[in-house]
C-alpha cells in the first residue's frame, strides 16, 4: 500500500510539472529590478497566468477589472518615482502645457541665411524688427493638456499590433498611395513588410544589414524599396521575391535615403561623411554628389522632383536643385539655427499644399525638440520662410513627427509626433495656448516612428522595443 501511495504522489507531481507554464515558472524566479513598482512580481505573475497562448490578437481581447494587456504592462513597467517625475516645473505644469510664451526674437532670427552673422545680437535685433509677424509655442510632451479632443483625430482604437521585432523599429512607412502595404525597419538590421488588412499579416522580411537601418523608402510603384544603414551600405529590395538585388558600399553610415517622385532610375542617400549622393537605380553606380557641413541625417525631396530638403547633424536645413534627367545637384540655400545648443535633424517633410501658408509647406523636427514650419517658396528656388515652430522636451532617442492629414479651411495645421513618455501626440501649431489636442496610449516604451497611410484612417507608430501598433482613426462627417 505505501509503495501504491508513493507510486501515486509521484505521478501526480509529475502531472502538476508538465502543467506549469515555463515562461511563468521562469518569472517566478526573476527578481524585480530596482526601479519597478514592489508589486512588480505579483503583478507580471497575474499578466501571465491570464495571458491568451494566441499572442497579439488575444491579447487585445483580454481583459481584467476593466483594464486590458497593454495598460497592465504599462503599470508594471512605471518606475518607483514615476509620481515625482510628473511634478510640476516652472516651463510646464500639468494642465498648461503648450503655453505659447513670448518669443525673445523673431521667428525668422531663430533661423540665419548664410550671408547673416552667428554673433548677431538677437534681442537688440528684436527691438529693431518688433513689427515683423510671427509666433512659436513651447509645450511639453510629457504632461499635455488635451482639454478638448480635435473631433478630426479621435480614434477608435488599436487595428492591429505587430510585435515579433526584438530590437528598437527605428523607421517606418505605408506604400506610396497605399492604405494597407506597411514596413518598418529596425536597429537589428531587418525590415519588415506586411499588410494591414484584414487580416493583418507580415508579407515579407528582408534581411541583409548587419547594422540598423536608418531609413529607407518605396518606389512609386511599390514593387522595391530602398534601404540605408549604420553598416554604410544601401540596398535595394524586390518585395515580391523578398531578395536584394543590389547592394551599393559607401565609406561611411548611410542616414536617408529617397526615391527620385518623378524619374525612379534615381536615388538620394545622405550619409556620415556630409554628403548627398545620387545613385543610378538600374546600374548602382554614382552619379552626382554634394558635400554639406556636417553628417546629412533627414532628407525628402519636392513634388516635382526639382528641389531636396536636406537636415544635418548641426541642426541646418538645405535647399538643393536637382536636374531630374541628369542627376546633378547644386546648393541654393541653407537655413541655420540660431540655437547654442546643435541637435541632429530627425525629420524632413515636404508637402505641397498647407492650409497655413496657403502653398508649399516644410516640416522640420530635431533631437532635442524643436518642431519648426517652413513655407517653401517654389519660384526662388525652394527658398524656406519659417511661419511657426513649436518647442517640446529634448528627446534621447531619434524621435520623428509628420503632418496630419488635411482638414477643413476652417481647421489648423496639425503634427503628430512621438514621445520619450510613451505617447503618441498631436498638435496644432496655430493655436497659441494648448496645442495639444490628442494623445494616443498603448505603448511600453519611447514612440519613435510614425506614419500615415494613403486613406489617411490609419496612423501607425513604433516603439524601442519594437512594438508597431495601428490605429484606426474614427469617421467624422
Amino acid at each position: 500500500m505505501a509503495e501504491e501511495t508513493i507510486e501515486k504522489s509521484s505521478s501526480s507531481e509529475e502531472e502538476n510539472n508538465k502543467a506549469v507554464d515555463p515562461t511563468f515558472f521562469s518569472c517566478l524566479l526573476q527578481p524585480s529590478s530596482a526601479d519597478s513598482d514592489p508589486q512588480y512580481i505579483g503583478i507580471r505573475r497575474l499578466l501571465l497566468r491570464r495571458k491568451a497562448e494566441s499572442g497579439v490578437h488575444r491579447r487585445k481581447d483580454w481583459r481584467c477589472n476593466g483594464k486590458g494587456y497593454v495598460a497592465y504592462r504599462n503599470y508594471i513597467r512605471r518606475p518607483r518615482n514615476w509620481e515625482s517625475l510628473h511634478a510640476p516645473s516652472h516651463s510646464s505644469t500639468p494642465g498648461q502645457s503648450g503655453r505659447w510664451i513670448p518669443s525673445p526674437a523673431p521667428l525668422s532670427l531663430l533661423f540665419e541665411v548664410d550671408s547673416w552673422s552667428s554673433s548677431r545680437d538677437l534681442r537688440s535685433g528684436y527691438q529693431a524688427s518688433s513689427h515683423r509677424t510671427s509666433f512659436s509655442s513651447s509645450a511639453s510632451d510629457n504632461d499635455p493638456p488635451v482639454r478638448k479632443v480635435e473631433p478630426a483625430y479621435s480614434f477608435v482604437g488599436m487595428h492591429c499590433i505587430f510585435d515579433q521585432c526584438k530590437a528598437s523599429v527605428t523607421v517606418l512607412k505605408f506604400g506610396n498611395k497605399s492604405s494597407d502595404l506597411l514596413a518598418y525597419g529596425a536597429a537589428d538590421g531587418t525590415l519588415t513588410v506586411c499588410t494591414v488588412s484584414q487580416p493583418p499579416s507580415i508579407i515579407k522580411e528582408l534581411r541583409g544589414h548587419s547594422k540598423d537601418v536608418t531609413d529607407f523608402d518605396f518606389s512609386s510603384n511599390n514593387q522595391y524599396i530602398a534601404s540605408s544603414s549604420m553598416d554604410k551600405s544601401v540596398r535595394v529590395w524586390e518585395i515580391s521575391k523578398g531578395l536584394c538585388i543590389r547592394v551599393i558600399y559607401g565609406i561611411s553610415s548611410q542616414l536617408c535615403i529617397r526615391f527620385h517622385p518623378v524619374n525612379n532610375n534615381f536615388l538620394s542617400a545622405g550619409n556620415a561623411n556630409r554628403e548627398i549622393t545620387v545613385f543610378n537605380f538600374s546600374t548602382g553606380r554614382v552619379i552626382n554628389k554634394a558635400v554639406f557641413d556636417d553628417a546629412v541625417t533627414a532628407v525628402d525631396h519636392d513634388h516635382t522632383g526639382q528641389l531636396i530638403f536636406c537636415g544635418d547633424a548641426q541642426g541646418c536645413i538645405y535647399t538643393v536643385n536637382m536636374n531630374s534627367r541628369t542627376g546633378s545637384l547644386s546648393r541654393s540655400h541653407r537655413n541655420r539655427s540660431s540655437n547654442n545648443r546643435k541637435s541632429p535633424v530627425t525629420t524632413v517633410q515636404y508637402r505641397s499644399f498647407s492650409l497655413l501658408a496657403r502653398g508649399p509647406v516644410l516640416l522640420t523636427c530635431t533631437q532635442d525638440g524643436s518642431l519648426s514650419f517652413f513655407s517653401v517658396a517654389l519660384e526662388i528656388q525652394g527658398y524656406l520662410t519659417p511661419r511657426c515652430s513649436l518647442k517640446l522636451t529634448p528627446r534621447v532617442h531619434s524621435i520623428r513627427a509628420s503632418f496630419c492629414p488635411l482638414l477643413s479651411l476652417e481647421k489648423g495645421e496639425y503634427i503628430v509626433a512621438g514621445s520619450e513618455d510613451s505617447n503618441v501626440y498631436f498638435y496644432d501649431l496655430t493655436r497659441p495656448r494648448h496645442t495639444c489636442v490628442n494623445k494616443l496610449q498603448g505603448h511600453g516604451s519611447p514612440v519613435i516612428g510614425v506614419a500615415w497611410n494613403h486613406g489617411e484612417n490609419l496612423l501607425a507608430s513604433s516603439d524601442s522595443d519594437g512594438t508597431v501598433i495601428v490605429w484606426k482613426r474614427a469617421k467624422t462627417s
